[in-house]
């Protein structure tokens, strides 16, 4: 496989049979998304064949694939190919309602006849009954059932295409970030029914509870070698076993540098001697051939070095928002709210999904007008978003012309520095957006902020798909952030980091000073 000029895997062959659960790990950029879009067939291999002898199911990091239009319900069954068979049967009950004649009520009824055997041949209100257990176990409420796919927040239509995908109860399952926007009752629902799964499963996770209790394999992508390190363990038996091969290693060279090295002091003693010269230059050969039978070294990982903007001076209420009132297919989501955003404050906005936090974020950054109320920007505003589908970036445009578009006051030479810290070096830089893994684009819309001057950030979900390591670093960068900010997360560690002194809870818009009491909402949310 490879991005553009770079070889992210060499002649790598594995299979994945029923019964095995794996676990796909690497940093943020690796290749874990493109080996599994590779996987199903999403995008072709530089190289190699992809060979399917069953059905597959693929959960992308995007969510955005399903028709708007399209029900909730309809949706998920369109899976099993009920969704047409359901419409068949409704079709037929109306002609048998309307029909004139006896002639046109036994064609209707002969059409019913026809749709019913298609309807339970695909599983009748069985399969009906159980599409409903996996919505409601993914924590969709029964009212957006009926509900336009369309109305629904990003994180409900990343339920509906996970629903969709294990409803349609296939053989294997390649699942990129699925606990992403799930709350925790969910997630232990997803668990459970995982470990359980009898298909070949390959996931992509940053949730370590869910790659303890679901893995029985780890497939380790090493980008510097362009393998793949295959581990027929679970996952804390991996991490112990990663741990012990790495103190092997260390050990092994320190053992084979010693050798070598007392091998080449003695070649060299014995050199001066023409008794001896054959005799040490073969020994120094020996050396050299111990020192190059040793694995390579191993390369410390790169992390981002990721940073916030210098927020530009502003007046004490930078942002507010008068009575702002939103409705999707006449569900309102935003009643008659309120909100003061202070110089340097701190905002978290809680509420289940679909309670209306990222439509609040995309009001108040400009990028969706609400029915009624306005935005108040205050003196000396500059705002800063980072949306929750990435939908700030052009996956058309290059990252290096992306962050550009951004930053349009810096130099070629600035520009590749900003992309250098934040882990794009090369050829990445010319990589199209649309490629990236959702860590790499996570880390480019954050790029995008750093010369922005942005004295109010507009955080919607900043550590999904992020690598430990870079996690690590967005949490310390907003912990040190001067400026205001407003952030909508599951992340307890975020916030931890952000350390709120006002909490919003959305649907009601109630407003509240912060107190650690409301951390349980967090993963509930």
């Amino acid at each position: 496989m490879r991005v553009g000029a770079r070889l992210l895997l060499s002649d790598v062959t594995l299979h994945i049979a029923p019964g095995d659960r794996i676990g796909l790990v690497g940093r943020n950029g690796a290749g874990k998304t493109t080996l599994l879009a590779t996987l199903a067939g999403q995008l072709p291999p530089a190289a190699g064949t992809v060979t399917c002898t069953g059905p597959v199911g693929y959960l992308p990091q995007d969510s955005r694939a399903a028709d708007p239009a399209v029900t909730v319900t309809d949706r998920i069954l369109s899976a099993r190919g009920l969704d047409a068979a359901v419409r068949a049967l409704r079709a037929a009950e109306e002609a048998m309602a309307l029909a004139g004649s006896p002639a046109e009520e036994r064609r209707a009824m002969d059409a019913y006849t026809r749709a019913d055997a298609r309807f339970q041949s695909r599983g009748g209100y069985a399969a009906e009954a159980e599409a409903a257990r996996v919505a409601a176990g993914l924590g969709l409420p029964a009212r957006v059932m009926d509900s336009p796919v369309g109305t629904l927040s990003g994180g409900q239509r990343r339920r509906v295409e996970l629903a969709r995908i294990l409803f349609a109860d296939h053989g294997t399952l390649l699942l990129d970030e699925p606990t992403n926007h799930l709350d925790a009752d969910s997630i232990t629902w997803l668990r459970g029914f995982l470990a359980t799964h009898q298909g070949g499963l390959v996931l992509i996770s940053h949730d370590l509870g869910l790659l303890e209790e679901t893995v029985n394999r780890v497939l380790h992508l090493d980008p510097q070698r362009a393998v793949i390190d295959v581990h027929n363990t679970g996952w804390q038996a991996y991490l112990a076993q990663r741990e012990a091969d790495e103190r092997r290693r260390t050990r092994e060279r320190a053992n084979a540098e010693r050798k070598a090295a007392a091998l080449h002091a003695q070649a060299d003693r014995m050199r001066s001697n023409v008794a001896t010269a054959t005799t040490a230059r073969s020994m120094a050969r020996r050396a050299d051939r111990m020192l190059a039978e040793l694995e390579p070294v191993r390369q410390a990982e790169r992390t981002a070095r990721i940073r916030l903007p210098e927020p530009a001076p502003c007046g004490r209420m930078p942002l507010g928002a008068i009575s702002l009132t939103k409705a999707y297919g006449g569900r309102a989501v935003l009643s008659g709210l309120d909100l003061a955003v202070d110089r340097g404050g701190r905002l978290v906005v809680l509420g289940l999904n679909g309670a209306g936090k990222t439509t609040l974020l995309r009001i108040l950054a400009g990028h969706e007008q609400p029915d009624t109320g306005r935005v108040v920007p205050g003196t000396g505003l500059r705002l800063g978003y980072f949306a929750q589908e990435h939908d700030t970036l052009d996956p058309a445009l290059s990252v290096r012309d992306n962050l550009a578009l951004a930053a349009p006051d810096l130099t070629d030479g600035e520009l590749r520095t900003v992309l250098g810290a934040f882990l794009f070096r090369g050829d990445d830089a010319d990589k199209p957006a649309g490629v990236l893994s959702g860590g790499e684009k996570t880390r480019l819309a954050l790029a995008a902020l750093v010369h922005s001057g942005a004295n109010v950030l507009l955080l919607d979900e900043p550590t999904n798909n992020l690598d430990p390591a870079s996690r690590a670093e967005v949490l310390a960068a907003v912990g040190t952030y001067p400026g205001a900010i407003v952030m909508v997360t599951h992340d307890p560690g975020a916030i931890e980091a952000l350390r709120p002194d006002r909490v919003l809870l959305l649907p009601d818009g109630d407003e509240d000073l912060w107190h650690d009491e409301y951390l349980d909402l967090v993963a509930q949310a």
